[in-house]
């Protein structure tokens, strides 16, 4: 297949180099738009180069793989659609919840594909990606044209395993949403590896943020009880023990976060069905003042 893929960050460059071997044609987009190549080294591979910023390659596009980060999605995508045909299928892949929705309208004549997964990958180095942690990926529709499109999830598995169809794609995506909601904005303002959360002083404020989550979870039609959804997420703090968040490392590095579209989504979900979410809200608020600290500084 011809795939373009829009972002080069830590997991497009880990599934730029895992579709390349698999044998597509795979490009990038960048935000430098006159560099015409790039090339990416996956853990201690041999180096793959990639053609960037084509045009003809964009127009010849099969898929659209979307993995820059939430807040980007609009203006980066945005001016990329003109070129598009409209059988190219939009795959996002990113965190959070909320981007796709603020670019629906423009999006209705193509099939859309929404994508959440526990692939785990940073970058070193601009032309180095390693890949820090095994996990699982779901696919599913976002439009009706999307629901056209399971056969990605065979393309998918058989270059980056596990990958999965759902049809409930929503349920998916809320179960991350939670995940990101307890450990990204804690290990961001504690500066702290994930599996520092496993420490007892963090079981009190994470009880609460995991417990506010399942309320809001409920009221939007999503089955889950506060003990799974613990589970979960200690699951995934002893799994990912010795990673750092990207909202961490966003912080770290005084990068804009993805804060509305994790905790912010929440909040203004909780508001809508009239939930009171302290515990998330305190969190939004403390991240959003220190973005806010970096631009009148």
């Amino acid at each position: 297949m011809n795939i373009t893929i829009l972002g080069a960050g830590a997991i497009g460059s880990l599934w730029a180099c895992h579709l390349k071997e698999a044998g597509h044609n795979v490009s990038l987009w960048l935000r430098t738009p006159k560099i015409s190549s790039h090339t990416l080294q996956l853990d201690d591979q041999t180096p793959l180069t990639f053609t960037t910023n084509d045009d003809t390659r964009l127009e010849q596009s099969d898929v659209l793989l979307i993995t820059v980060k939430a807040w980007q999605v609009k203006e980066a995508l945005l001016p990329l659609l003109d070129k598009l045909h409209t059988d190219t299928i939009l795959v996002f892949m990113h965190n959070g919840m909320g981007a796709v929705e603020e670019v629906e309208n423009e999006l209705r004549h193509y099939p859309v594909v929404l994508a959440t997964t526990t692939q785990a990958a940073m970058k070193p180095s601009l032309d180095k990606v390693n890949h820090t942690g095994a996990g699982q990926t779901q696919l599913g529709p976002f439009n009706a044209k999307g629901t056209q499109c399971q056969f990605l999830a065979e393309v998918f598995n058989h270059t980056l395993p596990d990958v999965f169809w759902t049809s409930d794609i929503q349920t998916a995506l809320w179960q991350k949403l939670a995940i990101n909601c307890a450990i990204n904005p804690l290990t961001a303002l504690e500066q702290c590896r994930n599996g520092n959360l496993a420490e007892a002083r963090y079981s009190e404020p994470l009880r609460h943020i995991i417990q506010e989550v399942s309320e809001v979870m409920a009221q939007e039609g999503i089955p889950v009880s506060f003990s799974e959804l613990n589970s979960k997420v200690y699951k995934v703090i002893t799994a990912t023990k010795d990673n750092y968040s990207s909202m961490q490392q966003d912080l770290c590095y005084q990068r804009p976060t993805e804060i509305d579209f994790i905790t912010g989504y929440l909040c203004r979900k909780a508001q809508e069905h009239k939930i009171n979410v302290p515990a998330n809200q305190a969190l939004y608020d403390e991240i959003k003042r220190i973005e806010h600290s970096w631009r009148t500084q």
